[in-house]
This record gives structure tokens, C-alpha cells and sequence, in this order.
């Protein structure tokens, strides 16, 4: 049985068909986290509780999880991975301390002159996604630019086992990278709570984070009408881009690696060769006797392709209008074609770099875009938590020159006032000039 299926030379007319993403009751999905945000916007802490009950099956005491336990999370660490995670946070903060951008000052003609200030979003609140696979990385993606950009509050929800205990790997990097609180919330309920505020969590000011369709949604419904959002940032994807010339055990492991993220990932392969997409075939099915989330694997398998575009220009058209989250070039000289590419949220450039590499520990962020949306969002990067002020200063003779434009295009959309505006500053201050001679 085949793990991956082969489209050999599709039709351009096909295309649409093959770059779309999984979509599961999505109408029904819209409609039970609408009720969960009505529920908590009308509720607070009392309807927090209710729904972790209902939801999770666990009855919720209180939802901050204290200093003592966040500091005692420490000793459950091993070594080597504290050692790990503080290599990964200093390569993650030196690659956005260097996005930090610095004040533009422009005199646009003389006595105009325009200024932009970058400062940082006050309150943030960060989504962690736990279940099975506590997601402690992300902590790092999200807090460290955070604290980069120099918020002033960052806080952080996440689930909870059933035992209501928060993973102590995500408890470890919150206090490594100096989150202010953490909640044990999960799922849309969580995404709620930081956007409408309860007796317990406090509203913020923007939305950080990925999480699963339900989370996701929320995100969406809330950033519409309630709080700002980073990104659309859904079930994870990947596109490798490989010609002949790349491992087909290693293009197999990077397609296993993103599978397993969940059973509603997708992982596509476009390559130049039918030989080539069989070997990937055969090195899917040998790597995956071995993978510890085999379930999950192929289950995003069923919704997973491998596309066989001979001519090197269809194949990065191909991935353009794939747009993928991640994208990996496996190709003789990846920096050629990397030129050519338009929408990714991250691309991993060469055989050696594994989307591993960005995922924990490389520096770039791992909280991008999914869905399509490379082609009009970036990915979480320090600007994300910066707004930017612009103001400008006028001196007389400034105005002076620019009142003819002001006043011309005033007139011309109909906004005497605008006009006005301007004047009657100039004409008091040549009465003041004529009385005072």
C-alpha cells in the first residue's frame, strides 16, 4: 500500500485542487467556538471552569499556576536539554535583536519634517499548545521576541493534563525567557479568556501563537471584533522542493518529521522524476515502521501527495501557489531557486538544513503562517510585537510650502474644514505680523 500518493505531471487545471488543505467541519468547528466565546465573554472565571470540565473532563481550582511551581520545574529538567534550550533561546534572540528597528526621521521638504517610532505592544498574551506533545519551543518563539521588543507583560496559556499539571518543559522555558504569568488553559476556551479578560486572566492587547482548528478560529473570531492576532497559524505543513540530486531518505524524514505533528498536517513533496518519487516512496514506509507517532503519521499521510513536475520552473510555480508554511529546498544550487521564491512562511535553503533546524534552535521563528496565507502574511518576527507611532512638525515656513497642496486637494474631495485648517493658522500669523508694525 502506498503511503504517499503520486500525481505524475498534473494538468495546470489541476493545481487548485492539489495545493488545497484539509478541511474538516469547518461550519460546525465556527459554530461551537462561537458558543465557547459567547460563554466566556459573558461568564468570566465561573464559565472557564464549566468548559475545561465539559471539554477536558477536569474540574479547574484556580487557572495561574504559582511562582513555587514554575521555580520547581527546574529540578524535573535534565541537563542536556537545559543546556539545549538556552543554546536555542541565544540564537533566537541575537536573529531578532537584529530585526529591532531604529526611529526614521525624514524632512520631506524643508520645514517638514516626519518621524516613526517602533514601541513595543504593552500587554501580549501567548498560546502554547500542549496534549501530547507539549510544545515548549514555542514558548521561546513567542516570549523571546516578546521581551526583545520590550513589552511590558507578557503572559501565557496552556493546557493542562487532567491533573490540571502544566508540562515542566514549558513551565522551565516561561520562566527562562521571563514570562510574567501562566495560566493552565488550552484550546479556544484559552484564546477567550486572553481576549475578552476574566476575574483571573487579564485581557490583552494581541494574540501570539498556533494551535489546532479550534484554536485557530477562535483567533480569527476574535481578531475580527475583540483583540489584534499575530497570524492564520493552523495545522502544520510543509513543502519539499527536490530534484534528482537530493536523499530520498532524507527528503522522506523531513515529510515524517512534519506529519507527526498531527493527524490534520499535510506534507507535499514536488520533485522532477517518477524514479525519484518512488524511492521517497519506499524510504516514507521504511522510516515509519520505526516512528513513534505512526498513528498520527498516517493519518496526515491520507491528506499528504507527492507531485512530479519535470521542468524546474513548473515545480517552483508549483510551490508558489502552494504557498507552504515551511518549504525545503533539496536541489542543485537552492540559492538559485530560492531567488524565485515568493510565498513561504520559512525556507530551509540546502541538504543540510532540516526544518528541525528553524522549528528549535536555528533562530528564525517557528510560528508562521499556514493555509495559503504565506502569500500575504509574514511569520512571527520582532516587528510583531511592535507598533509604530508616526508624527510630524511643521515650522511656519513648512506650511507656508505645503499649504497650496493641502488646500488644492482639500477642496477637490469636498473638506473645506481640512482647508480651513490651515488657513487660518497662516492668516492670524500675518495679522499678528501687521500689528505688530
Amino acid at each position: 500500500m502506498e503511503t504517499l500518493k503520486i500525481y505524475n505531471e498534473p494538468e495546470r487545471a489541476e493545481w487548485a485542487a492539489l495545493t488545497e488543505r484539509v478541511t474538516r467541519a469547518e461550519e460546525e468547528i465556527t459554530q461551537q467556538v462561537a458558543a465557547i466565546l459567547a460563554e466566556i465573554k459573558a461568564g468570566g472565571d465561573h464559565a472557564l471552569r464549566a468548559i475545561t470540565h465539559r471539554i477536558e473532563g477536569r474540574e479547574a481550582v484556580q487557572f495561574e499556576i504559582p511562582a513555587t511551581v514554575r521555580r520547581a520545574a527546574a529540578e524535573r529538567i535534565p541537563a542536556a536539554l537545559k543546556k539545549a534550550l538556552a543554546t536555542a533561546k541565544t540564537n533566537i534572540e541575537a536573529f531578532h535583536r537584529a530585526q529591532l528597528p531604529g526611529e526614521v526621521s525624514v524632512e520631506t521638504m524643508p520645514g517638514v519634517r516626519c518621524v516613526q517610532r517602533a514601541l513595543p505592544i504593552r500587554r501580549v498574551g501567548l498560546y502554547v499548545p500542549g496534549g501530547k506533545a507539549p510544545l515548549f519551543s514555542t514558548v521561546l518563539m513567542l516570549a523571546v521576541p516578546a521581551r526583545v521588543a520590550g513589552c511590558r507583560e507578557v503572559i501565557l496559556c496552556t493546557p493542562a493534563s487532567r491533573e490540571g499539571e502544566v508540562a515542566p518543559e514549558i513551565l522551565y522555558a516561561a520562566e527562562l525567557c521571563g514570562v510574567d504569568r501562566i495560566f493552565a488553559v488550552g484550546g479556544a476556551q484559552a484564546v477567550a479568556a486572553m481576549a475578552y479578560g476574566t476575574e483571573s486572566i487579564p485581557r490583552v492587547d494581541k494574540i501570539f501563537g498556533p494551535g489546532n482548528r479550534y484554536v485557530t478560529k477562535a483567533k480569527q473570531l476574535v481578531g475580527a471584533n475583540e483583540v489584534a492576532v499575530d497570524l492564520p497559524a493552523g495545522p502544520s505543513e510543509v513543502l519539499v522542493l527536490a530534484d534528482d540530486t537530493a536523499s530520498p531518505a532524507a527528503v522522506a524524514a523531513d515529510l515524517l518529521s512534519q506529519a507527526e505533528h498531527g493527524a490534520d498536517s499535510q506534507a507535499v513533496l514536488v520533485c522532477a522524476s517518477t524514479a525519484f518519487a518512488r524511492n521517497v516512496q519506499r524510504a516514507v514506509t521504511e522510516q515509519l515502521k520505526v516512528r513513534r507517532r505512526g498513528e498520527i503519521i498516517r493519518e496526515a499521510l491520507q491528506q499528504s501527495r507527492i507531485i512530479v513536475l519535470p521542468r524546474r520552473a513548473d515545480r517552483i510555480e508549483f510551490s508558489n501557489a502552494y504557498a507552504p508554511e515551511h518549504l525545503i529546498l533539496s536541489t542543485e544550487e537552492p540559492w538559485s531557486v530560492a531567488a524565485e521564491i515568493t510565498a513561504a512562511g520559512s525556507v530551509f535553503v540546502g541538504a543540510w538544513s532540516p526544518e528541525s533546524a528553524g522549528d528549535y534552535a536555528s533562530g528564525t521563528n517557528h510560528t508562521l503562517p499556514t493555509g495559503g496565507w504565506a502569500r500575504a502574511y509574514s511569520g512571527v518576527n520582532t516587528d510583531s510585537f511592535l507598533r509604530k507611532i508616526t508624527f510630524q512638525e511643521l515650522t511656519r515656513e513648512g506650511l507656508e510650502r505645503l499649504a497650496p497642496t493641502i488646500v488644492s486637494m482639500a477642496e477637490a474631495e469636498g473638506l473645506d474644514g481640512h482647508a480651513a485648517a490651515v488657513r487660518i493658522r497662516l492668516e492670524e500669523a500675518q495679522r499678528q505680523e501687521g500689528g505688530a508694525q
